[in-house]
């Protein structure tokens, strides 16, 4: 018979661990503090080992602490979450949802589909990560995410091809476009879109590299550029429109968040005579994943409201 510590003072020197203090994990239990030292010292008693040790008025793990901690941490964290998940509803939509989203998409509307959603069923809770394609999808193939909505960027009447363990369902497309300030376009452009012209201008990008540059050349072109002037690389899409307004250079945006812009003549789409590069957002799964009921709900909500609620003329429905 294998003879396990006991479990409560494991459950114990885990909160002390974590929180550096048994002051703060006698309160996090309940539990006076020398009730907590009391189990501690049992708990090294049972390991013939030493734990903590008090340097400058705070516990310093030792390295057998570092190592009983690594042992009991991801079961009692998986413990906690599966807990909770019992005692749950199994009836009704409940628990928390893991959804990650392209950044602007899931700062500008994902939020509002949540807050409906949870009007409905206030059991769901949410957490969304907001990242480009490749990081999406590398959490969701590792279980870190139970949806992905992705960017795909693709020819009109195209679908690309996708890894086959993702199952990859079209939700809305949203049409970009190639824009500069007024004063840049003045200047650099003047009426001029074509290739020759456009190609030695400086360009500002929010993608980690020049992609989707090179996409939209090759969209409106059919070849791609063999190196671009990128004066800027930005991680969020708000500050790209920034960039674009101080006539930086120009730069591929959504269509639909710069509209009244365009219209007021502050922002210059420059355009061929094809139509604009549409971006399509696709909701993926991981294919051989059993969805949960709160998960299959979810997904027939989020599709609903997709097709119920154009966001504007730029950003419409897949089915449309």
């Amino acid at each position: 018979m294998i003879n396990l510590p006991d479990m409560n003072r494991l459950k114990i020197f885990y909160f002390v661990y974590k929180l550096g203090s048994s002051v703060a994990a006698s309160r996090q239990l309940n539990l006076t503090q020398p009730a907590v030292s009391q189990q501690l010292k049992k708990l090294e008693e049972e390991l013939k080992t030493l734990l903590f040790v008090r340097m400058h008025k705070q516990l310093a793990p030792t390295s057998a602490a570092i190592h009983l901690y690594n042992l009991i941490a991801p079961l009692i964290d998986r413990l906690a979450g599966e807990i909770e998940a019992i005692r749950l509803p199994h009836d009704r939509p409940a628990g928390k949802l893991r959804i990650g989203a392209p950044r602007e998409f899931g700062k500008e509307y994902l939020p509002r589909f949540c807050h409906r959603f949870r009007t409905i069923y206030p059991d769901v809770t949410f957490e969304l990560k907001l990242k480009e394609a490749v990081p999406l999808l590398s959490m969701l193939q590792k279980g870190e995410l139970d949806f992905a909505l992705v960017d795909v960027y693709y020819e009109p009447g195209e679908l690309p091809g996708f890894p086959l363990i993702f199952s990859m369902e079209p939700l809305l497309r949203e049409e970009m476009m190639l824009v500069s300030s007024r004063d840049y376009y003045d200047r650099e452009i003047n009426g001029d879109h074509r290739w020759a012209q456009l190609v030695g201008k400086d360009f500002v990008t929010d993608e980690d590299d020049p992609s989707i540059l090179d996409l939209w050349f090759r969209h409106h072109f059919n070849k791609l550029p063999e190196s671009l002037s990128v004066v800027m690389t930005l991680d969020t899409h708000e500050a790209l429109l920034n960039s674009l307004r101080l006539g930086m250079g120009m730069g591929v945006a959504t269509a639909h968040l710069i509209w009244k812009e365009i219209e007021q003549g502050d922002l210059v789409p420059i355009t061929t005579a094809k139509k604009n590069m549409v971006n399509m957002i696709s909701l993926v799964q991981l294919l051989d994943k059993i969805p949960t009921l709160t998960e299959k709900v979810f997904r027939e909500f989020l599709l609903q409201e997709v097709q119920q609620h154009e966001v504007t003329g730029w950003f419409q429905c897949i089915s449309d």
